[in-house]
Parts: structure tokens; sequence; C-alpha cells
């Protein structure tokens, strides 16, 4: 039997004291027999996620599965993961979040899915969990179909190729080769990498066995924020890659316009367009009953502003990412690298 091949975790964290220990624990406790050691790229925090980072760099300086850190300035995602990725050495990558917390066995099993499918990235679902009434509601609401459509990621479905995956489980060579990830994606960077690897010929495979549990943002300010980023990046890919929008995607902002034109001609023309944002309320209400099942009433109460949340902030970002946002990334394109193509250096530092 082949020896498991040895494993490095990247973590990219930027102000993640409430839950880096417990991530990292959930990684160096993996039930997995190869060799493993975990990168922690450090942004720029202000709480106490570099003192964290330095006990466990302590704490494992003896151990078989070390944690190392490295600094990321710009405290931007894609800096920090392509800074991780040049500083660890073996030749599967597993991303991870400071928010993050993998399942016991992950890491086999993506290792294993990498084997049996020869595919360049394997990744499963973003299992949304709280830890009170708000985020058990952002929970339901980001995994039901009325909250983010029919995204697999995010709701669970079989297992196939897909066009992105959540986090990602990379071979080093596909990485490489592409030259890691493009820090202009400030947002959406996973799905802009995965593109190319898809377009120089990798498969990228989605298994509901993979499944990360992810904690959700604390407040609705901190929800809109990170839904608000979502669409604004989101409309920067569709004018990347024509082509790539779908009606899922034009939900929200389409919503946005109709709720502010209905609230419009109801307080200027007729209280008829007040029927529209009523239809809407309705529509999450009635949808938030079965995304509540199961969760305390205090939860459940909650599900409809977290739904309005994200799909009103969502729509705001989609409508109001400026063009000059995309011609810059666009300018920064790189071509798919196929394996007999040159292997571009990464780039770490935002200029």
């Amino acid at each position: 039997m082949n020896a498991a091949p040895p494993v490095s975790v990247i973590m990219p964290v930027l102000d993640e004291e409430r839950y880096l220990r417990t991530s990292v624990r959930h990684i160096l406790e993996q039930e997995y027999d190869g060799e493993m050691e975990v990168v922690i790229a450090l942004g720029p925090s202000t709480d106490r996620t570099d003192e964290i980072a330095a006990e466990l760099v302590r704490e494992t300086a003896s151990g078989g599965r070390r944690v190392l850190t490295v600094p990321n300035p710009t405290g931007r995602t894609p800096a920090a993961l392509n800074a991780a990725i040049q500083a660890s050495r073996h030749p599967i990558v597993v991303r991870v979040d400071g928010h993050g917390m993998l399942s016991p066995h992950y890491i086999a099993t993506a290792v294993r899915l990498l084997e049996e499918t020869g595919a360049q990235n394997v990744g499963g679902v973003m299992h949304a969990e709280g830890e009170n009434a708000w985020e058990d509601a952002v929970a339901a609401a980001m995994t039901s179909r009325i909250g983010v459509g029919n995204a697999a990621f995010h709701t669970g479905g079989e297992a196939g190729p897909a066009e992105t995956v959540y986090l990602g489980v990379f071979r080093r060579e596909a990485l490489e080769r592409q030259g890691g990830y493009n820090v202009e994606f400030v947002r959406a960077q996973d799905w802009e990498l995965n593109f190319r690897i898809r377009e120089a010929g990798g498969l990228i495979w989605f298994s509901p066995e993979l499944r990360v549990q992810y904690r959700p943002r604390p407040s609705v300010r901190a929800l809109a924020k990170q839904y608000k980023d979502y669409g604004r990046w989101r409309h920067v890919v569709a004018r990347y890659h024509q082509g790539s929008i779908s009606p899922r995607y034009l939900a929200p902002p389409a919503a946005v316009c109709a709720i502010a034109a209905g609230l419009v001609a109801g307080a200027v023309l007729t209280p008829l367009g007040f029927v529209v944002p009523a239809g809407y309320l309705a529509a999450i209400a009635a949808g938030s009953v079965p995304a509540g099942r199961g969760l305390p009433p205090k939860a459940r109460l909650r599900i409809p502003l977290a739904l309005a949340t994200m799909h009103m902030s969502w729509g705001y970002g989609f409508l109001t990412s400026p063009r000059s946002l995309a011609r810059k990334v666009i300018a920064s394109r790189r071509p798919a690298v196929r394996a007999t193509g040159t292997v571009y250096f990464f780039t770490v530092v935002q200029s």
C-alpha cells in the first residue's frame, strides 16, 4: 500500500482570535496518516490573532505536525494564500480559513478523491453552524435554496465536476503552473483560479463527502458587508468572463430594483406600488419556515432578517460594482497554463 502523501495546510487569517485556535486544532487532529504542516499567513490584525498564532507555533515546535507563520502585510486573502503556498513544502495543498473547522476525515477523504478522480482540486460543502440565535438564523439562510439558490457547496448535491468549490484541496503542481491566486481578486479569487485550472484542461471536483464547519458572521452589519462584497465581486467576475452569469446571480439585483421602484411608486404614485416589497417580505417569511425547521423560536424569528440582509446587500453590491474595478482586474488577466507551458511566479505583495 502506498504511503499517504505529505500535506501542507494553508490558512489566511485576519482578526480571527475567536476561532483560530479551534480551527487549527481541527487540522492537527485530522485522522490522516501522512506528514502534515500548517502555514498561517498573518494579516495586520487588531485583536489577539498574532499572539495566538505565536502560541501555536511554540506548542507544536517539537511535534510531528508543526505550525508555521508568514507575514501578509496587505491583509488581502489572495496575497496571503500565495505567501503561504510559497512557504509550504508538500505536494498536496489544503486551503482552510481561520473560522473553518475541518471534519475529522476531511484531508484523508480529499486526498483519496484526488487520486480517484484525477482532479486538480477537490472541495465540498460549506456547512454553516451558529453558536447563538442570530448565527443559527444566518446558517439556516445560507444553507437554504431561498437564501443561496442551487449552489451545491452551500446546499449539498451529487458528486461531480464543478466550476468552483469551497476552499479546495489542490495538487501543488496545478497551483504552481498557474502562478497561484490572482492578487487583484480581493474576493472571488477561488473562482478565478479554478477557471484558469479548468481552462488549462484540469478537473475541479465537488463531493458532499467533504464538509467544513463554517461560523457565520456575528452581526447584521458584518453579514451585510460580507454579502455586499460578494455581489460587488460577482459582477467583476461576470465582466471578466462573459457567459458566467446565471439567473441565480441576477435575482438579488432584480429584487433590489423592484423593491426600490415599488417603494417609490407607493410613496409618490399609488399605494399599489407597495405590493412589490410586501410580496417580497411575504416570500421570505414563507421561505423561512422550512429553513428554520428544528431551530428554537429565537433563531427562526431572525431568519427573514438574515435572508433580507443577504439578498439586499448582495444585490446592492452587484448593482454598484464599478466598471473601473473590472477593468483593473481584466488588465491583470493571466492566461491558463497547460502542463507543457511556462510556470508563473507567485505574486504576494499588492502593488
